[in-house]
């Protein structure tokens, strides 16, 4: 599948700014897609949307359908009228350069329900909401009760109300940027949490006696313990992949494109015996290949879909990707040191069809990436480290001074399709702003920018490049 020429920014609404503690989808979500429109940027993506559960992570959710209730503005709510803006008001002073999340939770979810008793003492929108709890019935009436198990001072109904309303403000939210020419990049994990919805109302669909992860690789010399329940193929394959083609269709309501997590699974995954310390004792077992994708397609027809194929990866991997049309990933900073895919990662070897990054979700920032050192936490050595700066300089014909620009340009010149840029690149952020750090069980996901840290000059520079390059 060919995606017009553009480029667009990276960015999870939990990193959006504002005073309630975490990024919401309310007026700074709309404010970011005014900004970029103003730079030229025609793609916004996000990471999962769902509700996070073991260390914050949008990859270890409660459900694999259900919204999360955090990302709720309440401003919007102060406008239904569902709350006062005395509610709003006496909100303690979070942080404003990240999420403490057991903090927003402690004060949020309390709120929230206030607004959820206001709603079910109005009459006037009761038909859109029990329309919508019949239309995600095949999840909501596992989730709601999953969930007020974990919280019964609120109840299955506060929790229907929460997904309710996080569908009103994120279709509203998705429209206004359809409206203006920007696309939503959504993010479909390959796994589900073991502490979910889908495993306790699907335990034929399960395997808990193995978990999910990788083998060594270049973010973790003992690889990545995810920690995933292991799905019973055989189980899926006998019901037609009616539980995967749901999801699939949930996750293109809420968005216009999907980057499918850890595509390499699919062909094969590494399975890890339950109660291991780390991923090395592991081995690859067969996934489903090429048929969970026929059955997709041929329930829910041609899918933009991109593939993660980042990692070890063989030709049976490819030729499902190629067999299906979805382009793969090339990420810039892996271009440059000893990752066996590194030729694939450098300009001059992209495929039109491939979606080029500086880093990913995963990587460090490119300013932290490129003044790094070596630590215990990573794999190259201080001479691995001089080459690749040293090959990065000559390859790039730069003398290092802004790198995250130059890294910035030169995905944007590339003949690469499509191409996406993490926000902190554009802010030229260090390591402090680092989103995630494959392998740490704590710490991550809690970057978020600060107020008016979008400048009428980052705007300028990026619409410069988009104009000039054609996206």
């Amino acid at each position: 599948m060919r995606f017009p020429r553009s480029s667009g920014i990276l960015l999870h609404p939990t990193s959006l700014p504002g005073p309630g503690g975490i990024g919401e989808i309310g007026p700074d979500a709309f404010r970011f897609a005014d900004w970029l429109v103003q730079s030229g940027q025609k793609i916004w993506q996000v990471l999962p949307l769902g509700p996070t559960g073991y260390g914050d992570s949008p990859y270890q959710c409660f459900s694999a359908f259900a919204g999360n209730p955090l990302l709720l503005s309440l401003d919007r709510l102060v406008d239904r009228g569902h709350l006062g803006q005395g509610d709003i008001a006496r909100r303690p002073k979070f942080p404003q350069s990240c999420v403490d999340y057991g903090a927003v939770i402690d004060w949020k979810f309390p709120v929230l329900a206030k607004a959820a008793k206001a709603f079910f003492r109005r009459a006037g929108e009761r038909g859109e909401f029990a329309h919508y709890c019949d239309r995600n019935a095949h999840w909501l009436d596992h989730f709601a009760p999953f969930m007020a198990r974990k919280h019964p001072e609120f109840g299955e109904s506060v929790h229907r109300y929460w997904q309710f309303e996080f569908d009103r403000q994120w279709s509203a939210l998705r429209q206004y940027c359809r409206q203006h020419g920007i696309r939503i990049m959504g993010d479909l994990p390959i796994y589900v949490a073991e502490d979910c919805s889908d495993v306790v109302s699907h335990p034929d669909l399960f395997r808990t006696d193995v978990v999910a992860g990788v083998p060594p690789d270049y973010f973790s010399a003992t690889g990545q313990l995810w920690g995933n329940p292991i799905y019973r193929w055989d189980e899926l394959k006998a019901t037609g992949y009616e539980w995967w083609i749901d999801r699939f269709r949930a996750v293109f309501e809420r968005v216009d494109m999907v980057r499918l997590d850890h595509f390499r699974g699919f062909e094969g995954y590494w399975e890890v015996p339950a109660g291991e310390k780390t991923a090395v004792k592991g081995r690859w077992v067969k996934g489903p290949g090429a048929a969970l994708f026929q059955a997709v397609e041929g329930r829910l027809g041609k899918l933009p879909i991109i593939a993660e194929n980042l990692g070890v990866i063989t030709p049976e991997v490819e030729a499902i990707r190629q067999e299906f049309g979805y382009p793969g990933m090339s990420v810039l900073q892996f271009a440059f040191g000893n990752d066996p895919q590194g030729p694939s990662f450098r300009p001059h070897n992209y495929p039109r069809e491939v979606v080029a990054y500086t880093g990913t979700h995963d990587n460090d920032t490119t300013l932290g990436w490129w003044n790094s050192e070596p630590g215990a936490d990573s794999i190259r050595s201080a001479a691995d480290i001089a080459a690749e700066r040293e090959f990065t300089m000559r390859y790039l014909r730069t003398d290092g001074r802004e790198m995250n620009w130059v890294f910035i340009q030169t995905i944007m010149a590339s003949v690469a399709d499509t191409v996406l840029i993490p926000l902190q690149d554009v802010l030229g952020l260090g390591s402090e702003a680092r989103m995630n750090l494959p392998g740490r069980p704590d710490g991550n996901w809690q970057w978020r920018m600060l107020p008016d840290s979008l400048s009428a000059e980052h705007a300028q520079r990026l619409r410069g490049l988009a104009q000039m390059y054609d996206r």
